[in-house]
């Protein structure tokens, strides 16, 4: 039975509630505190080598406007509305992919050499330089295909030699300014005055694929929309602030020629559509002039009658309309051909088109394509964003074809009844004499080209002013500048304290959840019915022997509290009290607790017999110092020795005696299943008052299980932070199978402090003295790991 009215020495801190959990859990870590200690201490080394060895970055910003198209159109559209090149509105958001794409980038990255970094020591590392380079590498051919940085560590001999070490390779004594071929191609070394300032000095230089350059300044470039103003802010970091300058300011600068060279190609393809025009009209109008020319000359004629000129003003204003008419129906031929095609080249222009629908319908599809156009820069074809503008210019060109065929009736209806209104006035000057008649009809083709060679010549002009003063949608706000980098303890040393405080915490934490030996007294509760007749604390003293008769120490008193709940729990026993040991394995303390039980037994006035009955690995005869000379156990077993022949005096104590080992048998388990054992124990049963027997682990061999039935009472020791969880099962399953009588547990070598539970008033006992006179806390610094 338990023996819960017992008063102990010693209590176990119990509660439930938060507090004492936590206390508890406190208890836990704090034990462990050089763990805590050597981890900060390391974690600060390292964030200490982080700082000295983190190149600072600057940040780099830059700013620039974006016009509203949609803003300026209306300003706009009465100046251009008569060169028909209105401008399209411009789709700010787009703006900012075109501005990362890889077009622009690649141009930046070419223009300032990009691909090449140069790179001096820092400390344990390479920091980058790039104004301040007394050297440069230049490709005098295209180089080959990089799968990775190519890297060169060049070591300045004099101002004019250098060796070089790549990939793990080294070269002999190389000359600057000539030209060298290797595996990465056909390149040089070119030296400045100033690479006499890095003699002996090592200079690194890496040199990349540009196209994976590019990717690398396409993800550290953030381009940022305030669509309000609308502005665009360009932000990026690098170790050269002079480098991150540059970076942007080119990027802004080949972002706005990008988009004055856009307008320049568009306003270029309306030029050369009238030049063409213009072109053609100055030889048919040469033609026409001549033709009068030679006709006046042939018949001498110098002038016509009012009414041949009122004939010839009436055919000729008729013959204008009829020719826009005809310029009209070209325009919609060649709008209806691009609009039958399926490209995306430039939409037409509409010059001539008077039909406003039209017009509307072709700038919208005009703006689609842009934005497609500009799409593609950025994005593959086969990406489902593309799917609603697609469907936006098919549907845009059947309303242009639907648009064009109402409007090519109403002009080929213009065109008939203009033709019909010439074949009028051409009766009418019937009347009119032969010679006078056909002077009007030269005269007239006359006028007809000249009036179609000045309206284009006009046009010509107003459109080439226009592409003269092509200014860019984008203007600069702020150029790019940095802010000087700040570089601060306080994050690196906050994560070096977080760490050097999570890293132990969590190693503990995992090495307890993993730990699958007993620690507490509850956990063999939990899974074992026998009860727990003591709890000895673990002794630091080198003795076996820790039980004295004078002495006051803690595990002292746990023996002889152990003594007398042994004493109670047999109390119904007439002779001698038998008492077995008994443990799962090896090392768990059964020789340890049962050498002391025997002395404060001996010490208490009981005679009391210690048999060592581990007859394969025996301890007793070592803890006492038995002779070796003297009949043992297995003598007597083996008849060649008498009871009171192995029988000897423990030599601590008068009332102690001992049956060591003898001889280690070959047969341990058939000499104890033997006659002479019962009749052994049986004698000393009347001879001593208490009988201890020291066994073999009961797990491991048969011997316990033999000698159980000769026993009055068994002590099972489990052993805190040694006895397996997995051997509780074991142990209730003997309990349970009453394998050995009167069975009670005793919780050996437990560490009694708060980690697990404990509280000890060792102001009680001894043991305060020794703790008192530690000479520092490092003392048990080595156990605390």
């Amino acid at each position: 039975m338990k023996n819960e009215n017992i008063k102990n020495i010693y209590k176990e801190s119990g509660g439930s509630n938060q507090t004492e959990y936590l206390k508890k859990l406190w208890n836990t870590y704090s034990y462990h505190w050089p763990l805590f200690l050597i981890s900060i201490v390391i974690c600060l080394i390292g964030a200490y080598f982080y700082v000295q060895n983190t190149i600072p970055e600057y940040q780099i910003q830059a700013k620039i406007s974006i016009n509203d198209s949609k803003k300026d159109q209306t300003e706009t559209k009465a100046a251009l509305e008569k060169l028909d090149i209105l401008p399209t509105a411009k789709i700010i958001e787009s703006e900012v992919a075109i501005i990362k794409s890889r077009a622009l980038i690649r141009r930046v990255v070419n223009e300032l050499d990009l691909w090449v970094n140069y790179q001096v020591p820092y400390h344990l590392t390479y920091k980058d330089i790039y104004d301040d380079v007394p050297l440069k590498f230049v490709a005098n051919a295209p180089l080959n295909k990089l799968e990775k940085a190519w890297v060169m560590d060049l070591t300045v001999i004099d101002p004019g030699h250098f060796t070089l070490k790549s990939n793990k390779a080294s070269t002999g004594i190389m000359p600057f300014n000539k030209p060298l071929i290797n595996k990465l191609g056909h390149w040089q070394i070119n030296a400045s005055a100033r690479v006499k300032d890095y003699i002996g000095k090592t200079i690194r230089i890496k040199v990349d694929d540009p196209e994976a350059v590019v990717t690398k300044y396409q993800k550290e470039i953030d381009v940022i929309l305030d669509r309000n103003a609308p502005l665009i802010e360009m932000k990026m970091n690098d170790q050269v602030a002079t480098r991150g300058v540059q970076v942007l300011n080119h990027l802004i600068g080949a972002y706005k020629y990008n988009n004055i060279d856009f307008k320049n190609r568009e306003t270029a393809r309306t030029l050369k559509f009238i030049d063409e025009r213009l072109a053609s009209l100055t030889h048919e109008l040469s033609g026409a002039e001549k033709t009068v020319e030679d006709y006046k000359s042939s018949i001498g004629l110098t002038d016509i009658s009012s009414q041949s000129q009122l004939y010839l003003n009436n055919i000729q204003s008729n013959d204008t309309k009829l020719n826009e008419v005809n310029i009209q129906l070209n325009v919609i031929r060649e709008i209806e051909a691009f609009v039958n095609s399926s490209s995306h080249s430039a939409v037409p222009a509409t010059i001539g088109i008077a039909d406003p629908g039209l017009i509307n319908l072709v700038d919208q599809l005009t703006n689609l394509e842009l934005r497609m156009t500009r799409m593609l820069a950025t994005t593959p074809q086969e990406n489902p964003i593309f799917v609603p503008i697609v469907s936006q210019i098919a549907s845009t060109k059947e309303a242009i074809k639907n648009k064009i065929r109402s409007i090519k009736s109403s002009l080929k209806a213009t065109k008939s009844q203009l033709q019909s209104n010439n074949s009028n006035f051409e009766s009418s000057i019937k009347s009119i004499p032969g010679q006078e008649r056909q002077y009007i009809s030269f005269k007239r083709q006359q006028g007809i080209k000249e009036n179609l060679y000045v309206y284009l010549l006009q046009k010509r002009e107003e459109i080439a002013l226009s592409y003269a003063s092509t200014l860019a949608d984008a203007r600069t706000v702020e150029d790019a500048y940095y802010y000087p980098p700040v570089m601060s303890l306080k994050f690196p040393v906050a994560i070096a304290l977080l760490l050097g405080l999570v890293i132990p915490a969590g190693f503990i934490s995992l090495r307890k959840a993993y730990n699958n030996r007993v620690l507490t007294r509850t956990e063999i509760e939990k899974s074992v019915s026998a009860p727990i007749i003591c709890e000895l604390l673990r002794s630091k003293n080198k003795s076996e022997l820790v039980v004295q008769n004078n002495n006051h120490f803690a595990i002292s008193e746990q023996i002889r509290l152990l003594r007398t709940n042994l004493l109670q729990a047999s109390s119904d026993v007439n002779t001698g009290k038998v008492v077995l040991f008994a443990s799962s394995k090896s090392g768990e303390g059964k020789s340890f607790v049962a050498s002391n039980i025997g002395m404060s037994l001996a010490a208490s006035g009981k005679r009391t017999i210690l048999i060592e009955l581990d007859l394969r690995k025996p301890k007793i005869s070592r803890i006492f110092n038995l002779s070796n000379s003297k009949p043992g156990i297995t003598e007597y077993l083996n008849g060649t020795a008498s009871a009171d022949e192995i029988v000897q005096p423990s030599g601590v104590h008068p009332n102690l005696f001992m049956i060591g080992c003898g001889t280690i048998p070959d047969n341990p388990s058939e000499l104890l299943e033997s006659e002479r054992m019962s009749y052994l124990i049986n004698k000393l049963k009347y001879e001593y008052d208490n009988i201890l027997i020291d066994s073999p682990p009961m797990r491991l061999v048969s011997d316990t299980t033999i000698l159980a039935p000769l026993c009055d009472i068994s002590l099972y020791i489990i052993r805190h932070n040694y006895t397996n969880k997995t051997e509780l099962d074991y142990i209730e399953e003997v309990y349970q199978s009453n394998k050995l009588k009167n069975m009670h547990v005793v919780f050996n070598s437990v560490e009694m402090d708060e980690r697990f539970g404990y509280y000890m008033d060792w102001d009680y006992y001894a043991d305060k003295k020794s703790k008192e006179t530690k000479q520092s806390v490092f003392t048990d610094f080595a156990a605390r790991f």
